[in-house]
């Protein structure tokens, strides 16, 4: 994906279908995540594994898509039920299933890890993307991983373009670049730190 394929002084982030800044979350109500929102802006994220560009990253794409189908179909099955992503899982483990609740566990991870490999980089502005991913990655999904998929994930953190080129598939100014990563982010990074701290709840144990 080029920088060219956006309107002229547009970035990537206008691309999306739904952002993680257009995702409602009830303060009021113990932080509750609309749950439609929040899968369609997880799989907007999915995309900018594309800007990344490599192949190796399709491990990592599938993965979470994978888990977003978990919870697509739990809400599907039990819509009215199902409206707050809390709510979803609360549901689910009283009917003693687990599987949507176990796809939310590991796409949290995914989501944490891709939001913290990006944090670290746009705060370090020398750092190359590999290895602001490799520390997201051993700090997030790499001590759940068996010893089968880390090799494999492991190849995806390495194959990351130089910084310089990530940025400039983002959009031609590297200004707004920045301004409309650091907002995604911090959207991205609330949603991940109210569903951290959500999963480790007892009533989110199966």
């Amino acid at each position: 994906m080029a920088a060219a394929t956006y309107p002229a002084g547009g970035t990537f982030f206008d691309t999306l279908k739904k952002s993680f800044t257009d995702v409602p979350v009830d303060a009021s109500k113990d932080n509750a995540i609309s749950t439609t929102e929040f899968l369609e802006a997880a799989e907007s994220l999915v995309t900018l594994f594309d800007v990344l560009g490599s192949v190796a990253f399709n491990p990592v794409k599938s993965d979470m898509l994978g888990n977003v189908k978990k919870i697509r179909d739990r809400q599907l099955a039990a819509p009215t039920l199902s409206e707050i992503l809390q709510d979803l899982v609360i549901n689910e483990l009283k009917e003693k299933k687990h599987t949507a609740t176990e796809g939310l566990l590991w796409l949290s991870r995914g989501l944490d890890f891709t939001a913290q490999a990006l944090r670290q980089n746009l705060s370090n502005p020398s750092e190359e993307l590999s290895n602001s991913f490799r520390g997201a990655y051993g700090n997030t999904l790499k001590p759940h991983h068996s010893f089968v998929i880390k090799p494999i994930f492991s190849a995806a953190m390495s194959a990351t373009p130089y910084r310089k080129d990530f940025y400039k598939k983002l959009g031609d100014d590297e200004t707004k670049v920045q301004e409309k990563l650091g907002e995604w982010l911090a959207s991205l990074e609330k949603v991940v730190g109210i569903l951290k701290e959500f999963m480790a709840r007892k009533e989110a144990k199966w």
